[in-house]
């Protein structure tokens, strides 16, 4: 997993009992202390579809990410609410991701993703290459900051790998959606990486829940 992309747990509303007393208000009942009758509830509405009592649960995470992750991972809006920095008014100097390694075209067959790594050759020529790209997206972008470039144009010469960070808010049935999609072996390798600290992230809050919305 690389230690660039980053998910901090910001605060949250709501636990396992959350869910289960959302349940139960259909009844009229509520319950202070969260039992086996209640963990079974939970598996139930969860292997059901019965989604709405998952809501109940609001986390707010802060994310950080290269741009090229970021922009996958901004199609999912319902349930959910995303403000990201801003290089209009930010103008220090970018963090770029770098990859712990590189991967190889797929098959013909497989029109995207990835196959094997590369073998060490092959990523030595690429860090090279990588590495004369991003330092010269860099040196002009600092160059129109000197300049008195607007922070707002200057942005434009900087690279998709360029890290960025957000606050994302949402339900936990949201993010646990986000999670099955992402921690999918055919997704992106990072997008797989950020999944998995989705993971270890929200099963802390509603360990219950969040096994029963995941499995």
């Amino acid at each position: 997993m690389n230690d660039q992309i980053k998910i901090e747990h910001v605060s949250h509303m709501g636990n396992d009992l959350s869910v289960v007393n959302a349940a139960r208000v259909s009844f009229g009942k509520a319950k202070t202390h969260l039992d086996e009758a209640d963990k079974r509830l939970i598996k139930y509405l969860a292997s059901n579809n019965h989604e709405t009592p998952f809501r109940h649960v609001q986390v707010t995470i802060r994310c950080k990410a290269p741009i090229f992750l970021a922009r996958q991972l901004g199609k999912h809006q319902i349930g959910l609410s995303w403000n990201e920095i801003s290089r209009r008014y930010v103008d220090g100097v970018p963090e770029i991701y770098h990859p712990d390694t590189w991967r190889m075209r797929p098959d013909k067959s497989i029109k995207q993703g990835s196959g094997d790594c590369a073998n060490k050759a092959h990523n030595d020529w690429n860090d090279d290459d990588y590495g004369v790209a991003v330092n010269a997206c860099l040196y002009a972008y600092n160059q129109m900051i000197e300049r008195g470039t607007a922070p707002e144009m200057a942005r434009m010469v900087l690279p998709q790998s360029m890290i960025t960070e957000w606050i994302w808010t949402g339900s936990l049935q949201a993010f646990a959606h986000i999670y099955k999609l992402r921690s999918d072996g055919h997704a992106q390798n990072e997008a797989q990486s950020f999944a998995n600290s989705l993971y270890a992230t929200m099963n802390g809050i509603a360990p219950v829940s969040w096994e029963a919305l995941t499995k």
